[in-house]
């Protein structure tokens, strides 16, 4: 037995071959300055890009983290929806689109309603996930904001929404769009109750959110350069003839304009809604 062919070269091969055990989500990768970021500095600043200052997308459970912290809040179930009511089919089924994306995001559908303590008081949140389907409007998130809606009722609770949507869902068709008044009278539920209702504009707020509950919060926040607007901007351009601003439908331009109160960096999120909550609840004397 020859001790270096059989025992020495196999221990060098296996040591040269060997894969480096790296994590494949060290480094992350801004979408606006194309900077690297190390992925753990990026989660403690809440995914905004500290080279150019770009606010990432967030998913719901990122979010609710953003608003209560870790594991502070609790979600309500969403009551369920007929899955395919026109059974619509393009490309793809509508039916099985919804099990995909249900199976990507570990959601039934674009919207989670949640409750917890932001500063001294309850608070319900109604969020989006952009990732399922664009965040679009179908049934299920017009119930899941009239589930929001009730739930601050019943609790008297301040009631915050943050949309990050696309739009009316076009499988659903006139279906998706009868939610814009679905959602309008959830609102003035809250509102008939003497409840605050705010709005968290994030990226993208655009369509028939962006033309129903999106614009009625007594209170409009957003986020730094959210993009913000009903049609698109190309479609406006080509309609009117003219060069649209090149922040035009950016938050900034909004608050300009008066659509917005305030734009809130993330990491100051928490701090202004605990603040602007307890104003507005504050007792009267």
């Amino acid at each position: 037995m020859n001790w270096l062919t059989e025992f020495v070269r196999p221990k060098i091969r296996a040591f040269v071959g060997a894969k480096k055990s790296v994590p494949d989500n060290l480094w992350d990768k801004c979408s606006k300055c194309d900077q690297m970021i190390f992925h753990r500095d990026y989660v403690k600043n809440m995914y905004v890009c500290h080279h150019c200052g770009n606010h990432k997308r967030l998913n719901v459970s990122q979010r609710l983290e953003v608003l209560y912290g870790k594991g502070a809040y609790e979600e309500e179930p969403l009551e369920k929806v007929i899955k395919d009511p026109l059974k619509f089919k393009d490309s793809k089924k509508y039916e099985d689109r919804l099990k995909d994306y249900r199976k990507k995001t570990n959601r039934d559908d674009a919207i989670a309603v949640a409750h917890g303590m932001i500063g001294k008081h309850r608070v319900v949140t109604a969020i989006f996930d952009f990732n399922f389907m664009g965040g679009s409007m179908g049934m299920a998130v017009g119930k899941g904001i009239v589930k929001a809606a009730r739930v601050a009722k019943n609790m008297k609770a301040p009631l915050i929404i943050v949309p990050a949507s696309g739009g009316a869902r076009m499988q659903e068709g006139i279906l998706s769009l009868m939610q814009m008044p679905v959602s309008i009278a959830a609102i003035n539920m809250v509102k008939e109750a003497g409840l605050p209702y705010i709005n968290l504009l994030t990226d993208p707020t655009t369509g028939g959110v962006a033309a129903s509950f999106a614009m009625l919060g007594d209170i409009t926040v957003a986020e730094p350069e959210a993009l913000i607007g009903f049609a698109g901007r190309r479609v406006i351009e080509e309609t009117h003839g003219e060069k649209l601003p090149e922040n035009f439908q950016r938050a900034e331009y909004l608050l300009e304009k008066g659509m917005v109160d305030m734009i809130v960096e993330r990491k100051d999120l928490r701090e202004k809604l605990a603040c602007l909550i307890d104003l507005i609840m504050r007792p009267k004397k």
